[in-house]
């Protein structure tokens, strides 16, 4: 199973709306400015070690190069990444009709996680699970979890996360 999460607002976020993680130390917190969400690491590291796949989907321009050192200065290896250069490429191509910011199921996402509530409408229109985050919630890893294990069930009624 794969699962992605957005950048900016869902795993990118202030520290003056939401708990983060502590800052990386002087000089990389000059290099790498985001903060991460408060259990960021820790989500991915129990997804992975439940068998899935970690993919970010950010319709950001941060090259796949920095998204990858950054979570890596935080121990995390992700499975894939696609920015806005990436979807560009691979998605929309040379098609006139413009097609949404993210299709997660062109990559076999199974679910994706976003603050954008037309993302999830989107979700909806184009046949692919989103999960909906854009407020501190000190809860967010456990519904996380909690929302891949029924998708889980859906598409392997024989498998759990907890297996």
């Amino acid at each position: 199973m794969r699962v992605s999460f957005d950048l900016d607002e869902v795993l990118f976020v202030s520290p003056e709306t939401h708990r983060t993680e502590p800052p990386l130390p002087f000089p990389l917190n000059r290099i790498f400015r985001e903060r991460l969400r408060l259990g960021t690491p820790e989500l991915i590291r129990s997804l992975q070690g439940s068998g899935c796949d970690v993919w970010i989907y950010t319709s950001s321009s941060r090259s796949e190069r920095y998204i990858r050192s950054l979570f890596r200065l935080y121990g995390v290896r992700l499975d894939g990444i696609v920015n806005a250069q990436r979807h560009k490429r691979e998605v929309q191509r040379d098609r006139k009709e413009p097609l949404p910011q993210k299709l997660p199921n062109r990559y076999r996402i199974s679910l994706h996680v976003d603050d954008e509530a037309v993302i999830c409408a989107w979700g909806r229109e184009y046949g692919f699970n989103t999960y909906l985050l854009n407020a501190q919630d000190d809860e967010w890893k456990d519904k996380i979890f909690r929302t891949v294990e029924t998708i889980r069930k859906k598409e392997h009624p024989d498998r759990s996360l907890t297996d």
